[in-house]
């Protein structure tokens, strides 16, 4: 059942010569006979190692600007004919094919080219037609051939020759057939997204190759594993390894903090901010976001859009949290937060971030634009006799960057460009808002002055009333109820003033 394979012929062909060499001079000492093309070729030849040219087998030159080098029968022919099959045998000797035991191809660089900005043109001719073809041949034929389409496995292939004498098994082959098959998938999911910008297909193709295996999914009893590039995101300067739940929350805590910005501090919950706050300084604004609710921010997710200086590093290692985030980190505030070994600090870096969002659900998956939309001032429609004042509506701004973030059905109640308290996740609107009420009361916020977002209509008046009695003085609401009207009634009748914007903001 092993199979086993000895290497005779190799054909290689790779874009990245990077440690190619070590395995070149294996092969060569196991006796195998090289054919390759173009600069692989010249790379071996300068190894004084002796190869073949692909147009010396063929009899055909490269042409087409190098666009046809290995597609011929020969090349495909000593690649997929079956060892054990009896006219497949005949044929290659026929025709003078010689079996080819291992193929080392890897692809032209797609994705770099794409992310390079390069024209069009060139991301054309970085399509990979000759390689993809080789891979896919060499990979049907685990059977008899090794296939090696990433410089990822070239040492995994040095081993097992060195481990068995120059042969591999059936399930060695096996292996690499479906590595290969991954980098061809990949690759072809990369192309099929660059050529379905335009008046797209609806179709969902999503391929991540970078993978992390995590402690546990959301509880003990679940597997996790993060698909992404986790280190090209973030610099992990202390700390254990970070779990799913902290994963999703370190995504609502970037998501959040990315609508701000002046000097912001969030500390974050189960993906709602239990405290925010927008300062002239960084360690006024953690001061005053972590007045909003010190209870919940035990054991939080922080994050920051400045640079966290010793002060205010100070300040936050009073606290116990899992996880903070901020663009910088000065050495001395390095110094005073890793003094706790699991304290996980991220220095983020600039990456560009998803437009599109999708979750798996019934059986199939849904997809969604992100929600980039965030209506400022001038956005912001006065509907009742009483008017917003300057500090009113930036405290309804910064209020309703909060609701955008929280979870449905969610109130939020601010002032002078702090949280004072939020209903989260509630059934309905009046006990999101009785619920934000009673947090501010519990951690004796005086409700008087400020401010209150909604992120949907409200289909009745009572949370006018309710919020006007509690001493609200300024409402955003997106409007849009066909009781809108009966809304601002009470808003007039209770002398606050209420402004409507038009876009809901929903997060289920």
């Amino acid at each position: 059942m092993s199979h086993p394979v000895k290497i005779k012929n190799a054909l290689i062909s790779v874009y990245y010569k990077d440690n190619l060499e070590p395995l070149i001079r294996q092969l060569h000492e196991q006796g195998v006979i090289f054919y390759s093309t173009g600069g692989t070729e010249k790379f071996i030849r300068e190894l004084g190692i002796d190869v073949i040219a692909v147009e010396d087998l063929t009899g055909y030159p490269s042409i087409l600007g190098g666009r046809v080098k290995t597609l011929h029968p020969k090349v495909f022919g000593g690649i997929l004919n079956r060892r054990e099959n009896k006219e497949d045998k005949a044929q290659i000797g026929q025709y003078e094919i010689p079996e080819i035991d291992l193929v080392i191809v890897d692809l032209y660089p797609f994705e770099e080219t794409l992310r390079s900005g390069a024209s069009d043109a060139d991301i054309i001719e970085k399509i990979d037609i000759g390689g993809i073809s080789l891979i896919r041949a060499a990979a049907k034929n685990f059977n008899d051939v090794v296939i090696i389409a990433s410089k990822d496995d070239y040492k995994t292939l040095g081993d097992i020759l060195t481990d068995n004498g120059g042969y591999t098994t059936l399930s060695h082959r096996k292996a690499f057939a479906r590595q290969a098959f991954n980098v061809s998938s990949h690759y072809d999911t990369a192309i099929f997204n660059y050529f379905n910008q335009e008046d797209p297909l609806t179709v969902f193709k999503y391929s991540e190759q970078k993978a992390r295996t995590l402690r546990y999914g959301e509880n003990p009893h679940q597997n996790g594993v993060f698909y992404g590039d986790l280190d090209a995101m973030f610099d992990k300067l202390n700390g254990k390894e970070l779990s799913y739940n902290n994963l999703v929350d370190v995504d609502a805590a970037v998501a959040l903090i990315d609508e701000f910005e002046e000097p912001t501090f969030a500390i974050l919950k189960h993906t709602n901010a239990c405290g925010i706050a927008s300062n002239e300084s960084i360690v006024e604004a953690w001061k005053a976001a972590l007045a909003c609710d010190p209870v919940s921010a035990f054991g939080g997710v922080l994050i920051c859009n400045r640079e966290i200086d010793a002060e205010t590093a100070a300040e936050i290692n009073n606290l116990f949290f899992e996880v903070l985030i901020a663009p910088s980190f000065a050495e001395s505030a390095k110094q005073i937060l890793t003094t706790k070994k699991n304290r996980i600090l991220l220095k983020r870096n600039d990456v560009k971030l998803p437009s599109k969002q999708f979750k798996t659900l019934l059986n199939g998956v849904i997809e969604q634009d992100k929600d980039m939309l965030m209506e400022t001032a001038a956005e912001m429609k006065p509907v009742t006799e009483r008017k917003p004042t300057e500090q009113q509506v930036k405290d309804l701004v910064f209020a309703n960057k909060i609701v955008k973030h929280t979870k449905s059905n969610t109130i939020v109640l601010a002032r002078n460009s702090c949280l004072i308290a939020s209903g989260v996740g509630q059934t309905s609107r009046v006990d999101a808002l009785q619920q934000a009420i009673v947090k501010a009361k519990a951690f004796n916020f005086d409700l008087a002055g400020s401010v209150m977002a909604s992120d949907a209509f409200f289909p009745f008046p009572d949370c006018v009333e309710i919020a006007a009695d509690a001493g609200v003085v300024m409402i955003l609401q997106p409007g849009g109820s066909i009781k809108d009207q009966e809304s601002i009634d009470m808003a007039n009748a209770k002398g606050v003033g209420m402004v409507t914007t038009g876009i809901r903001h929903f997060k289920h």
